[in-house]
């Protein structure tokens, strides 16, 4: 779905109107969030999002399994493969996967990251754990109670924040932002700006960390389109961090085309698009999760030989800060199972 504007501006009318659907919704999703889930015998490290929508997350488990791994760690991401037909667990794999298999994000990660796509994330630990896991490190699921989380981290845009802290549909939150908080270890804080300020408070007084952190380009991906003319189109949470990011870049963005997140391209979009951007001499650009949906797309492949790709890598600010917080809770972790 595509987020309506409301949810980013002041409590407006549209959130009033469906704040009785939002105080059920809430309700329902903070009882859940109770619920006494299943240990996977091996430490959890979950990353996860107060609200729908992008702010970096799938950016932050990939450095997060780099870190992992530099701890003596084997961890193996556990997703639930949003957008596949495959409700697993099945390890991913792109020689015989589609994104419509297993769903855009994990696709993407498992070219180089041991991914592991199930729609019930118990089942998806024990399986990591059959296959040699030492952590398992599950991508979202911080509200789903299947499996017990050992360190929650979420990821929130400093930019944008959560928005008009209403819940879902009048708001972008998943559930009442209180009891996330509460269950919050850490707060990996992303760009710049001072939107999560508030959220960034609360947690550091529930005895929650912080940790900063910034998105840079793969700098080989970077060189061929600095300073040239594009047309950049995405279908992810946040397309205009996309956008901005390039802008920061030194690309110059002619001509911007936004999609829902993990919008299911047709052939006849990408023509028209590769057609707008023949018009006006200009390069066509696109994010690594809009690239996985579309090579894996058999009726798309063939079109896409002329798309640049731009990746992003997330940094953390306090890198040997985070292993450390990260070393202890899994000591900590390992003394409980």
């Amino acid at each position: 779905m595509r987020e309506p504007a409301f949810w980013y501006q002041p409590p407006s009318w549209q959130a009033r109107l469906l704040a009785p659907a939002a105080a059920l919704y809430g309700r329902i999703a903070a009882r859940r969030m109770e619920a006494e889930g299943e240990r996977a015998g091996i430490p959890v490290v979950c990353v996860g999002n107060y609200h729908v929508g992008g702010a970096g997350k799938t950016p932050t488990v990939i450095a997060l399994v780099a870190l992992l791994r530099e701890l003596g760690e084997v961890p193996v991401i556990v997703s639930r493969g949003y957008g596949g037909r495959l409700s697993g667990p099945v390890a991913v794999d792109p020689a015989r996967h589609t994104a419509a298999d297993v769903g855009d994000e994990p696709l993407m990660m498992a070219g180089r990251l041991p991914v592991v796509v199930a729609r019930d994330r118990a089942a998806g630990g024990r399986f990591a754990k059959r296959h040699g896991a030492s952590v398992v490190l599950l991508d979202d699921g911080f509200q789903n109670p299947g499996l017990v989380k050992d360190v929650s981290l979420i990821v929130i845009d400093a930019r944008r924040g959560v928005g008009n802290t209403y819940v879902f549909p009048a708001g972008p939150l998943r559930a009442p932002l209180m009891p996330q908080m509460v269950r919050t270890d850490a707060l990996v804080l992303v760009g710049n700006g001072t939107a999560a300020d508030g959220v960034m408070a609360e947690i550091a007084a529930h005895g929650g960390l912080v940790f900063r952190a910034h998105l840079a380009p793969v700098e080989t991906r970077l060189a061929p389109l600095r300073g040239r003319r594009v047309l950049a189109f995405a279908g992810i949470g946040d397309p205009q961090r996309f956008f901005a990011t390039l802008r920061d870049n030194g690309v110059e963005v002619v001509e911007e085309r936004a999609f829902a997140d993990h919008h299911p391209y047709v052939a006849a979009e990408i023509d028209d698009l590769k057609e707008a951007a023949m018009r006006q001499a200009l390069i066509v650009v696109t994010t690594e999760k809009d690239m996985a949906r579309l090579a894996s797309d058999p009726a798309l492949a063939s079109r896409i030989e002329d798309i640049a790709t731009f990746p992003v890598t997330l940094g953390f600010a306090d890198e040997d800060g985070l292993k450390a917080f990260l070393s202890r809770r899994l000591k900590e972790a390992r003394a409980k199972q």
